[in-house]
């Protein structure tokens, strides 16, 4: 028990530690919200004859008017995981004013890339087309994710997306951004169905770091120091193409945790990443 609590205490003290490079200026002030929200749970997002009956849980602030929403995509290698995962992010975002749609997606092996894109979009396309009934504005959605999420949040925010199917802004933790790094990683081994020696292309365009150009929407990164399941030089290579895409973006690098103590411990790149929704939403 002791040992746990001191775990504990230096994984709090070390999600204190912070880098965070990008910020132009003083970031925007906004007033601050703690609103009552309510979930919808379980809602169907996929049409008749979709591969998957997918669901995806409706975050809804209780305040009136036409809001900025938030496309929530969990992690687990794309092999697994659960949406609920997302929950404690959606309940901070909920309660600071956006609607929030957290999906579930099709796994690896069985559906291959691009699958799980495929639903992450139509999750997007299904949010926009009910945009009146649940009081959002569809030009004002953002993508949010986390390892396997990220990916695909971030694939959202492609400059060759078509704009319909494009997110306003990304929010992309602990971000798998170049395949091409791990020709031997078995997850995207699975995901893809091939090896990176007989399939180059498609793995280059399955990276997000390469899909990157002029029309993609501001970008906030955030990434554990630590991290040695993804490392960091992703989310740093990725804010290097941004840049030079001239596409603004945010690193927050936490420093001394890994890649599931930064999702753990993720307080101090919430509240960032949330900061920066503010600004550009």
């Amino acid at each position: 028990m002791k040992t746990k609590l001191l775990t504990l205490a230096l994984a709090l003290l070390l999600a204190g530690c912070a880098t965070h490079t990008g910020l132009a200026g003083s970031p925007k002030t906004t007033p601050e919200m703690d609103v009552g929200y309510a979930v919808q749970k379980d809602m169907r997002y996929t049409p008749d004859g979709w591969p998957a009956e997918l669901r995806a849980d409706l975050w809804r602030p209780a305040i009136g008017g036409a809001k900025p929403a938030v496309l929530l995509i969990h992690g687990g290698g794309w092999v697994g995981g659960k949406r609920q995962h997302m929950d404690g992010i959606a309940r901070r975002l909920a309660r600071r004013g956006y609607v929030v749609m957290n999906i579930s997606y099709r796994f690896a092996p069985q559906s291959r890339h691009p699958a799980q894109f495929e639903d992450a979009r139509q999750a997007l396309r299904w949010l926009r087309a009910n945009h009146a009934a649940l009081q959002v504005d569809p030009q004002r959605v953002a993508a949010w994710g986390y390892s396997a999420g990220a990916h695909l949040a971030s694939l959202l925010g492609a400059a060759d997306t078509s704009p319909a199917d494009r997110v306003q802004a990304v929010v992309a933790g602990g971000i798998p951004a170049d395949f091409r790094n791990y020709p031997d990683s078995p997850l995207i081994g699975k995901l893809m169905g091939t090896t990176l020696a007989d399939d180059r292309a498609g793995w280059s365009a399955a990276s997000p770091v390469l899909r990157v150009g002029r029309g993609s929407p501001p970008f906030f990164l955030y990434h554990g120091g630590w991290d040695r399941l993804v490392a960091v030089e992703n989310a740093e290579a990725m804010k290097a193409a941004l840049d030079a895409a001239d596409v603004p973006a945010e690193l927050y690098v936490q420093r001394g945790l890994g890649h599931i103590s930064a999702f753990l411990f993720d307080g101090g790149a919430v509240r960032a990443g949330t900061a920066f929704l503010d600004a550009k939403m």
